[in-house]
């Protein structure tokens, strides 16, 4: 059953950190290298990591001399990131039109929401808050590796007498991947945490945004810059705004 509460409200807090920490500063360091690569060109006057979380990736630009800026949704989240930071709603960012010349979103963080208008009113944002010629990059699994391997059921134990109980399931009606973790420990009561995400092909995003008024340019399978195969790790699309 789903929460009453969206479940994005109450999942990225002191436990998200701790349950993705080998989400480090080195792999973001690798993903802006291919974000270099692939966008290129003139220098960006200024970049915006949408939905960035605890700001990995927004410190990586900004350690190379990039006028980068994060947005999320999460204050816990934003309090433990060091570099500027907004809070805000992707589905309507707190920034006037043709603000940024990159716009960056990483790690599955587009299919949030229930409702498909909703999560396609992310990629409209995207379009309005980006300058014309402007490149974007959208970075999300790859579903049909992902459903073909699912776990229904895993235990982690990270140490020091704590226990992590992850379920996961498909609900096709939504094609919905959904998990809920539950960790345990001596110190305090059972903690679960719920996340939901929308299972896309790539078809369906591509054309979410060309209706959005973005073109893509190039579909990769990975961060090192291999072309996507229906088998690839994940489904990264990158391509510009037109002039």
């Amino acid at each position: 059953m789903m929460p009453a509460m969206a479940w994005f409200n109450e999942s990225f807090g002191e436990e998200y950190l701790e349950l993705y920490s080998h989400r480090d500063e080195s792999e973001a360091e690798r993903h802006v290298d291919f974000v270099e690569r692939c966008l290129g060109g003139s220098r960006p006057r200024a970049v915006l990591d949408l939905a960035c979380g605890a700001g990995r990736h927004t410190l990586a630009l900004r350690r190379r001399g990039y006028r980068a800026l994060g947005v999320d949704l999460s204050l816990t989240l934003l309090v433990h990131m060091k570099g500027p930071k907004v809070a805000g709603d992707m589905r309507l960012l707190p920034f006037a039109a043709e603000s940024f010349d990159w716009v960056l979103n990483f790690f599955t963080s587009f299919g949030y929401f229930e409702k498909e208008r909703e999560n396609f009113l992310v990629l409209e944002e995207i379009t309005r808050v980006l300058s014309p010629g402007g490149g974007f990059l959208i970075d999300i699994m790859n579903a049909g590796p992902v459903l073909a391997s699912l776990k229904p059921r895993e235990v982690q134990e990270p140490g020091g007498g704590r226990r992590v109980e992850i379920e996961r399931w498909f609900d096709e009606d939504k094609k919905r991947i959904n998990k809920r973790i539950t960790v345990h420990d001596a110190v305090r009561p059972p903690r679960s945490f719920f996340e939901s995400v929308r299972a896309y092909q790539p078809d369906e995003v591509v054309i979410g945004l060309r209706w959005a008024g973005l073109e893509v340019d190039r579909l990769f399978g990975n961060f090192h810059g291999d072309s996507y195969a229906s088998d690839s790790e994940r489904l990264i699309l990158v391509g510009r705004k037109p002039a």
